[in-house]
């Protein structure tokens, strides 16, 4: 199977979708325990959440499962969170921190999964952010995210729905980050900016305003649009029908934003 997937759009925006794929090779399969082999933490259905949403939106979409590698963590395996509970580059636990592995992954095994499925998802996601930019003259990456609400090993009490993530401002224009947050806002539901979600290595590493490429992340309690948070990890189409409403709304702000960033 092919690391990623990319539809081209027409659109200044760009959907980042790292952590939707369920798919792992036979032989990495084999090494998780029963435990990882539920893959909990994947962020179910998120793909499905925004289809079709904002038409001539590119999509970039890793295939792979984030147990494989996560292609939301920068090559070096540096924390996003210093000092705070969080998985790597390849999570040897997962978020309730309980051990996934049945053999953890060596560095060499590292090292191949890096070339064979990181390096590629970025590759296609960089080379879709200088399309779209030499297209429009900026560039619009929105990271598409989902985890569960309630888990003690990564964060206090629940988390609100929406969690907008821009670096503290640095890796988008104040108003890409007041539109989304307005947007989030006008819902009644709960949402916080630069919470305990800042934004992943994706919306660091790629968020350059000043060279006209804006990222934000948004990270959504999966109690926003899934029937419970446990396995199976059902879709709920009466909720997530009213949450797409309001992404639809989100998207489309930005994509009217893009304009001015250019002038």
């Amino acid at each position: 199977m092919n690391p990623v997937e990319v539809a081209q759009g027409d659109s200044p925006v760009i959907l980042g979708l790292p952590h939707t794929g369920t798919w792992l090779p036979d032989d990495i399969r084999a090494r998780l325990n029963p435990r990882g082999q539920v893959l909990a933490d994947t962020d179910w259905h998120i793909h499905r959440l925004y289809d079709g949403l904002l038409p001539g939106a590119t999509t970039v979409r890793a295939t792979f499962h984030r147990y494989v590698i996560d292609a939301n963590r920068g090559p070096d395996d540096a924390s996003l969170y210093p000092g705070q509970n969080t998985t790597g580059l390849v999570p040897l636990t997962d978020f309730d921190g309980e051990p996934i592995w049945e053999t953890e992954p060596a560095a060499e095994d590292i090292a191949e999964r890096k070339a064979r499925f990181h390096a590629p998802y970025h590759a296609a996601l960089a080379a879709e952010i200088e399309r779209v930019r030499a297209r429009h003259g900026v560039a619009i990456l929105y990271d598409c995210h989902s985890i569960r609400s309630v888990i003690p090993f990564l964060f206090d009490g629940v988390l609100p729905d929406f969690n907008i993530g821009t670096n503290g401002g640095r890796s988008c224009a104040p108003a890409i980050e007041a539109a989304t947050q307005e947007v989030a806002a006008a819902t009644g539901r709960t949402h916080v900016l630069n919470g305990r979600f800042k934004g992943g290595w994706t919306t660091r590493h790629y968020g350059q305003p000043g060279q006209g490429v804006h990222a934000i992340q948004m990270e959504l309690a999966q109690a926003t649009h899934l029937e419970t948070e446990a396995p199976p990890f059902a879709y709920d189409e009466a909720k997530a029908e009213t949450l797409r409403a309001t992404l639809k709304a989100i998207l489309e702000r930005l994509a009217a934003l893009a304009p001015e960033l250019r002038a």
